[in-house]
């Protein structure tokens, strides 16, 4: 069982930045991501990260976000730089304990889940 818990998300205008944190109760070297839901839209991939380094990013983040981790305190992060209206979602950090990669990259489906904490941007 992995807890993940998220924070850091905020309301911001467009071309602004935020910085996600997602907090893991445990080891957290295998494959990690966030992930986005928007209002009457399924859930999508955002960015992964493996137990390597190696990242995956959705086309539409690609060179605005990047994602990272910190080992040492499990926590997985996400810079959102150059934020976009179409960026207002609800965040959630995903994991898949037990896999050293992001099988599919971005498009992985995780086992456990954070509660997801909201991004809202503003033209």
């Amino acid at each position: 069982q992995v807890e993940l818990v998220e924070s850091g998300g905020g309301s911001v205008q467009a071309g602004g930045s935020l910085r996600l944190s997602c907090q893991a109760s445990r080891y957290s070297r295998y494959c990690m991501g966030w992930f986005r839901q928007a209002p009457g839209k399924e859930r999508e991939g955002v960015a992964v990260i493996d137990e390597y380094g190696s990242t995956s990013y959705a086309d539409s983040v690609s060179g605005r976000f990047t994602i990272s981790k910190d080992n040492a305190k499990d926590i997985l992060y996400l810079q959102m730089n150059d934020l976009k209206p179409e960026d207002t979602a609800m965040y959630y950090c995903g994991a898949t304990p037990g896999t050293s990669y992001c099988y599919g990259g971005y498009t992985v489906k995780p086992n456990y889940w954070g509660q997801g904490t909201q991004v809202t941007v503003s033209s």
